[in-house]
């Protein structure tokens, strides 16, 4: 007959379990995993911001500031100015300064149709950098 002794350290070397195939499957599947996540691109936008200017004016003189008030009346550089005189206005103020573009600052209360006279204006003068700014 057999002896038992001899049979005992053969069942408990058989009992083990082996971790080597589950550790390749493991690094296996996290080489799979860096592959592909340095090929997957995030949706979203690419922006381009343009470099802010330097300049040696002061923003308001770049600027051309045509305010309407509330009784239609144009103001340009704080003296009141009749409708008829608004392009000769921004001509001699865009030859004073070639970049600068023109602010309209309409009232809450001014018609539509002064808003419009001075846009016109504005391009017969040939300044077609047209802003709107709101009135405080």
């Amino acid at each position: 007959m057999r002896d038992h002794h001899l049979l005992e350290p053969n069942e408990e070397e058989d009992n083990e379990i082996n971790l080597t195939p589950m550790l390749d499957v493991v690094f296996i599947m996290l080489i799979f995993f860096i592959v592909t996540a340095s090929f997957i691109k995030e949706a979203g936008l690419d922006v381009n911001r343009p470099d802010a200017p330097v300049t040696e004016s002061k923003p308001e003189d770049a600027n051309i500031l045509v305010a309407i008030d509330g009784n239609d009346d144009i103001w340009i550089d704080r003296r009141l100015i009749d409708p008829r005189a608004v392009r000769a206005n921004i001509e001699r103020l865009h030859a004073e300064n070639p970049k600068g573009s023109v602010v309209i600052q309409p009232a809450k209360n001014s018609t539509n149709k002064m808003l419009v006279v001075v846009m016109d204006a504005s391009r017969q003068a040939g300044v077609y950098s047209i802003s709107l700014a709101d009135s405080n």
